[in-house]
């Protein structure tokens, strides 16, 4: 009995032994199985206020390509840092980099790996606002997902997108980023990129985490201008600026991102009312909020800090828990909180925000990515194929006179090819094109001469650049448009012209591309005016010199064969408009829900007309789509009540087609007042030639008749509303 009690001790012993130095080695928040919020409060618990501050920093990586410096690079990373912008495009450096973060530190916490990865990494597809004139946000969502699986296994866990910038001023570079004018266009295409970059599990191994930008307001840029003040009032942020960003938020965004503008008078990088107030107490987000590039810092610019430690306690404590780049937080965090102007409560809740975006990623568990081929990675066909679809969708027919497209219907015409564009492959990328290479972009020349193969004679000309003042070949373009048929012009912007401080004072063509339109009007024959571009474009001056009109936007690697299928009549446009087209820059802005004005006969233009020359929404296509009368179930309903309308729309022409509805309210009469009419809801489908498609929208009163008040409260009022439908406008009535 002795012996058994000796041994039955031992046994106890051991195990109690046993069981203490698991637990050693395994804290709780390395173990996968545990919950992430527990596995965040164990190691926040284990954290010194050093390791903490450095979670709340963001430095670079990979910005120089010299082989010989890599090491280097990694040298002059702290093991604790929280993020590292990744610039290189494969894993090899990365892993370098999270190897010391895991191995080198007290805690082994990972790195997060950011970057830009704006319409693509490699497979670059069309630049966001072309994107929009889709009206295809599943294809949108497919084309981030692929942006994603590109990323991650390039070591990227982390995009700095989708940007849902509300944006009417085409001279803002910017607009070329987020998607358009409107803002539940820019909600629904937000929580599409969403979906795409994060997936049902931000830790797949081919999902990032996605970061709505740039929190909030910064497309009312004064004059266009960047990073500069916005007169923004309550009301305005509420019924204009927000829903993007409400929406992305209860789509499951882990992260945003504060925008550089002073709003009203307190930069949004240091904005309690918008970062801690709506984002955190409100929305209840539980991610966290970065800087945008060395934006805390640029509180001093701003005349809101007086130096860097100022500025990191303005910026923290208003709710931006991650410093890009500033190193404000790294230097006087601490420092701070000894002084007790920074909480540690607050530090440690911060803290929570980074580590729960890295646990929802696993990178606790899977610190490393694998390496792999660039062919592994990139230009995959099924990639390549939704980045041509997506292409196909954003070009806009803007005019079709004489029906001169599509060309070659069986009569075999010469055209003439010319314009700046025609063979240039760099600038068909357009700003913000990530690691897109040139040589994968297949250029317009080249995808002509495949389309038109056997059907058309092409003769190819420059004709004139994109800007200067070199009229040297406009006569040597002339003889060859005299030779044509039909004339093919390839004008429009270069890839820098628009994105981050890419403003303009005015959106029309350079002067030396206008002129070249007018030359080539001379010869007399139909001219076809191909645009790609980063933002709307003010045509006033060419739009009557031409017969036809097509908007390519900057479409990314598909480059010219989305174009040339539409030109052919391969494919048949169905894009429209995301954001107005002015009739000239003076006219902006203008924006297809603007409020009604006190005389509405009066306040024009005395020297243009105050209509836009393309306006939100419009697109021609190559066959035509009869809209039947909106069909309306009841004239009157209950605010507990859901209304369903539908509207019979049908192609009479003898080519399928897509067509988009939109569908737009209005409320004539409201305690506040609202824009004459608001897009809530919209619909593309293709419809067969000969056949009809029943388009429907269900009216939910709460949601899509309701309107918010300056502090977010959103009310439904009783009486009279409106469904607009193209040019058709029905009446229903709100009771209690």
């Amino acid at each position: 009995m002795k012996k058994l009690t000796f041994i039955s001790c031992l046994l106890l012993s051991g195990c109690l032994a046993g069981a203490m130095a698991a637990n050693k080695k395994q804290p709780i928040y390395k173990d996968a199985k545990a919950p992430i919020e527990e596995r965040v409060n164990d190691l926040v618990s284990r954290m010194t206020l050093e390791e903490k501050v450095q979670q709340l920093n963001q430095y670079t990586l990979g910005r120089n390509n010299n082989e010989n410096n890599r090491g280097e690079e990694v040298k002059k990373i702290p093991a604790t840092l929280g993020s590292l912008i990744y610039f290189d495009e494969d894993a090899n450096l990365r892993n370098e980099a999270q190897r010391k973060a895991m191995e080198e530190s007290r805690l082994g916490i990972p790195i997060l790996f950011g970057y830009d990865v704006i319409h693509g990494f490699r497979t670059i597809y069309p630049i966001s606002l072309g994107q929009a004139c889709s009206w295809n946000p599943q294809l949108v969502e497919q084309a981030c997902a692929v942006a994603a699986q590109e990323a991650r296994m390039s070591g990227v866990d982390w995009t700095f997108s989708p940007m849902i910038d509300v944006a009417r001023d085409g001279r803002w570079g910017r607009v070329a980023e987020g998607y358009g004018e409107d803002p539940y266009t820019n909600a629904v295409f937000g929580v599409a990129s969403i979906k795409g970059y994060q997936g049902e599990d931000m830790s797949d191994s081919k999902r990032v985490a996605a970061c709505l930008k740039h929190y909030i307001g910064y497309g009312a840029s004064e004059a266009g201008r960047d990073y500069v003040y916005t007169e923004i009032s309550n009301q305005t942020l509420w019924d204009t600026y927000i829903p993007p960003y409400e929406a992305g938020v209860k789509a499951g965004a882990a992260t945003l991102m504060s925008s550089f503008n002073d709003i009203s008078g307190t930069p949004g990088s240091a904005n309690h009312y918008t970062m801690t107030e709506i984002l955190k107490n409100r929305w209840k987000h539980d991610g966290f909020v970065v800087s945008d590039w060395s934006a805390v810092p640029q509180l001093i610019d701003q005349g809101h800090a007086a130096d860097r430690k100022e500025a990191a306690r303005l910026a923290f404590n208003a709710g931006l828990e991650m410093d890009m780049m500033g190193h404000c937080y790294d230097k006087h965090m601490a420092k701070l909180v000894e002084e007790g102007k920074i909480s540690m409560q607050l530090v440690d809740d911060a803290v929570k925000r980074v580590l729960r975006i890295k646990f929802r990623l696993g990178l606790f568990d899977n610190p490393y990515t694998p390496t792999s081929t660039e062919k592994e990675r990139f230009l995959l066909p099924q990639s390549l194929a939704i980045a041509e679809k997506l292409a196909e969708e954003t070009i806009v027919l803007l005019k079709n006179e004489n029906k001169v497209l599509p060309l070659a219907n069986g009569n075999k015409p010469t055209i003439a090819v010319m314009g700046p564009l025609v063979e240039n492959c760099a600038e068909l990328l357009g700003s913000w094109y990530g690691h897109g290479h040139a040589e994968d972009v297949l250029p317009i020349k080249k995808a002509l001469d495949a389309e038109f193969a056997g059907k058309a004679e092409l003769i190819y000309t420059e004709g004139c650049g994109f800007d200067g003042n070199d009229t040297s070949k406009f006569s040597e373009a002339l003889a060859v448009a005299r030779k044509a048929d039909v004339i093919l012009l390839c004008m429009g912007e270069k890839k820098k012209w628009s994105g981050e401080n890419a403003s303009r004072s005015i959106i029309e063509l350079p002067a030396i591309q206008e002129e070249f339109i007018a030359e080539m009007k001379k010869a007399g024959k139909p001219i076809v005016l191909v645009l790609a571009n980063g933002r709307p474009l003010g045509l006033s001056k060419v739009e009557p010199l031409c017969d036809a009109i097509v908007e390519m936007w900057q479409p990314g690697v598909p480059g010219g064969k989305p174009l040339a299928g539409v030109l052919s009549g391969r494919v048949n446009p169905s894009g429209k408009l995301s954001i107005t087209f002015p009739r000239s820059t003076g006219q902006i802005p203008i924006y297809y829900n603007q409020r009604k004005t006190a005389r509405p006969q009066s306040g024009k233009y005395q020297d243009i007309s105050s209509s836009p020359l393309y306006e939100f929404g419009y697109g021609l296509s190559y066959t035509t789509f009869n809209y039947g009368n909106i069909n309306l179930p009841k004239e009157t309903i209950r605010r507990g009540e859901k209304l369903v309308m539908e509207i019979p729309v049908t192609n009479v022409g003898k080519r399928d087609g897509a067509e988009v509805v939109h569908w737009f309210i209005s409320d004539p009469f409201s305690t506040i007042t609202r824009p004459c009419k608001e897009l809530k809801h919209f619909e593309k489908q293709l419809i067969k030639a000969g056949e009809t498609h029943i388009f429907r929208f269900e009216i939910d009163p709460m949601r899509d008749l309701a309107f918010v008040n300056a502090n977010g409260e959103h009310f439904l009022e009783n009486g009279e509303y409106y469904v607009i439908v193209k040019d058709q406008k029905v009446k229903f009535t709100v009771i209690d």
